[in-house]
């Protein structure tokens, strides 16, 4: 395994592939450097010497400027390196592209279901959605009075270490006895066999909004919504509504035909204030439920194109070695996807910081590159004004783990979406409609971005992650990729694939791109579950249209 790593021929950072001391000579090519300081694995140290207030590149990028003289061989800190990325100025190229060469690639297919508006589901799910969060106890109230009837019920090992606990306490055992109590295996009570057998699950999209804020706040929840409600992965749903919020039914239904003008799955609209008491509310809930999940019922899966899956890209615990193993990993399959014919979408704008020129060069006409910038210059605007900006966008866990400037972290993290051109800019919450790659714009937020991209269409989801980030969603299976082995070893309930073999230099990034398309293909068809939705991991959280990094 090499030590380090030179990313880009014109980079004058170097990263570590492992922990190097302080003294230590490491080789890279033609060249030699003597560290100054320790540099743990994932951090990166000075290729020569910066004055103060140079720039420094990675990936062939700018991604910081020097607060101080650098000299060659010393680690790259937040305190001798600040944010700074380059002012977007291209404009789009038109350049021939054709996917990575794969000879399975025509013709690919997957077992989904076939929805009326021609989209093609990877899952079948109900979905119970409250229109205000003052139906949020009423919608917690029909989830656990449905999960056990239902067969959906995934925490019966935790209820009995629950269980176990209170008969010690009964019994009398100290606090500090509990805490090194041995639960045992928590062997799995026999679960109730699935009702709905055809129905993947029932989904309760709780969420804080619906009323207190702007118009366009309701507005934006609704159009969120509807994604949902026209999403192909959903078979249909119960919405309650109390009846005086600002999310009216009625804005709900204008959102709706903007995505599907001739909805034709089952839909429940039920309001609080109308139909009077709780009991009666909660009665028709119930029935409205279980009718919509007999319907549901009837589904099955069919053969159907390739180029019916919408992919979301994500990434999310990131860390130095998110850029070099599992992003680009994902970037090569989102190409191969590009390359059947699919859709891939490319989210959370503060980690595209400073890579706007590539992205721009990208895009199929001027249009979607102004749109493109429009976005980012307003979003950008939006964090300053409030005195904050891009470059908070890196988490103390980030930071902690060799991504020190948004710069960094964005260039790394854009090669999730590839090599392919950007055929689209949506801003949030619209949907896809065109093949290729999509910019959509989101938060930096692992929960809100995928909950938008997810909105979007995004009928599967791949998420790298460095530092492990335990996040699926309500409807669309999340596969989590791994920067780096001793993750997908320390987690392996979490983790569905490794990309650790690209750091070891065991295997290159065009051979696991291959298989990561391969297993988007099998989640897609069913036959692979992926890890979060195996924990019952369908998070939901949309996005206040503010200032979220």
């Amino acid at each position: 395994m090499p030590r380090v790593l030179r990313i880009h021929p014109a980079d004058d950072l170097i990263l570590a592939l492992e922990d190097l001391p302080a003294g230590a000579r490491v080789e890279l090519g033609a060249e030699a450097y003597e560290l100054r300081d320790p540099v743990p694995a994932k951090h990166k140290f000075a290729a020569r010497d910066f004055d103060a207030g140079a720039a420094v590149t990675m990936y062939g990028l700018p991604v910081g400027r020097t607060t101080c003289p650098i000299k060659r061989g010393a680690r790259l800190t937040t305190e001798n390196l600040k944010h700074h990325a380059a002012t977007a100025s291209a404009r789009p190229e038109a350049r021939a592209w054709s996917p990575p060469p794969y000879a399975r690639l025509t013709g690919r297919t997957f077992q989904g279901f076939a929805r009326p508006d021609g989209r093609v589901g990877t899952a079948n799910h109900w979905i119970v959605v409250p229109l205000v969060f003052c139906e949020a106890r009423n919608v917690m109230v029909l989830r656990d009075a449905l999960r056990d009837e239902l067969g959906y019920r995934d925490d019966a090992a935790y209820r009995q270490h629950a269980r176990r606990l209170a008969e010690r306490v009964r019994q009398g055992l100290r606090p500090d006895e509990l805490l090194t109590l041995d639960l045992g295996a928590g062997v799995q009570a026999a679960e109730t066999p699935r009702l709905f057998s055809q129905v993947d699950g029932v989904q309760f999209l709780l969420h804080s909004m619906g009323c207190g804020g702007t118009r366009d706040d309701a507005r934006t929840l609704c159009g969120l919504l509807a994604g949902y409600l026209v999403h192909p992965n959903v078979a249909g749903a119960t919405v309650l509504s109390l009846g005086c919020q600002n999310a009216q039914i009625s804005l709900l239904k204008e959102e709706l035909a903007k995505r599907d003008p001739a909805y034709a799955k089952p839909l429940y609209i039920l309001e609080q204030q109308q139909l009077g008491t709780e009991r009666a509310l909660m009665e028709a809930a119930l029935k409205s439920t279980f009718a919509g999940l007999a319907a549901a019922n009837q589904a099955r899966r069919s053969e159907a194109s390739a180029s019916k899956l919408v992919l979301g890209v994500e990434c999310g615990g990131s860390d130095g070695f998110s850029g070099i193993s599992a992003n680009p990993v994902i970037g090569h399959a989102s190409d191969l996807l590009v390359g059947a014919g699919g859709s891939v979408i490319l989210s959370e704008f503060p980690e595209l910081c400073g890579v706007e020129d590539d992205l721009v060069r990208r895009c199929v006409d001027e249009r979607v590159a102004a749109r493109f910038l429009d976005l980012m210059r307003a979003y950008a605007a939006r964090a300053a004004a409030v005195g904050s900006g891009f470059d908070a966008n890196p988490s103390p866990g980030n930071i902690r783990d060799g991504l020190i400037t948004d710069a960094m972290k964005s260039a790394g993290a854009a090669r999730k979406g590839g090599s392919s051109p950007v055929t689209d800019v949506l801003d949030y919450p619209e949907r896809v409609t065109r093949p290729g790659l999509n910019l959509l714009c989101t938060p930096g937020g692992d929960i809100e971005s995928v909950t938008a991209m997810v909105g979007a269409g995004a009928n599967v989801v791949v998420f790298s992650t460095g530092l492990g980030t335990p996040t699926g969603n309500a409807v669309a299976p999340v596969l989590k990729l791994s920067t780096h082995t001793a993750l997908a070893e320390r987690m392996p309930d979490l983790i569905d694939f490794d990309a650790g073999p690209v750091v070891t230099g065991a295997s290159g990034i065009p051979a696991l791109g291959e298989k990561l398309f391969e297993q988007i293909l099998e989640t897609a068809s069913g036959t692979y579950r992926a890890k979060a939705d195996r924990l019952g991991q369908a998070d939901f959280q949309p996005w206040k249209r503010g200032v979220s990094l």
